[in-house]
């Protein structure tokens, strides 16, 4: 079960990212994180960027809606996405599949 917390203003998600891909995706719940792949590499913040780009097209938000709050060099990392609550993240994250 993916770790989905909310908050007043949105929900806080944890990812598992996978850099270098062959595609930007979705690829699953991976440890109670969302497993991310993303065609950039992890250099000078380009994964990231790319993450977030996947995250505003698949969540229907605005790009500025979603901060990293931890994990800015890591794999694993927590979003705060503004705007969503959980039960928005889960029906739009089952209409991926």
């Amino acid at each position: 079960m993916l770790d989905i917390t909310p908050t007043n203003s949105g929900v806080i998600l944890s990812i598992r990212t996978q850099p270098r891909s062959s595609k930007n995706r979705i690829i699953g719940e991976y440890g109670g994180r969302l497993k991310l792949a993303v065609t950039a590499i992890a250099e000078k913040g380009k994964a990231n960027k790319a993450i977030i780009e996947l995250l505003a097209d698949t969540f229907h938000v605005r790009e500025s809606s979603i901060h990293i709050i931890s994990g800015e060099s890591s794999r694993d990392k927590r979003l705060m996405i503004e705007g969503l609550t959980p039960e928005d993240l889960k029906s739009l994250l089952n209409h991926q599949s």
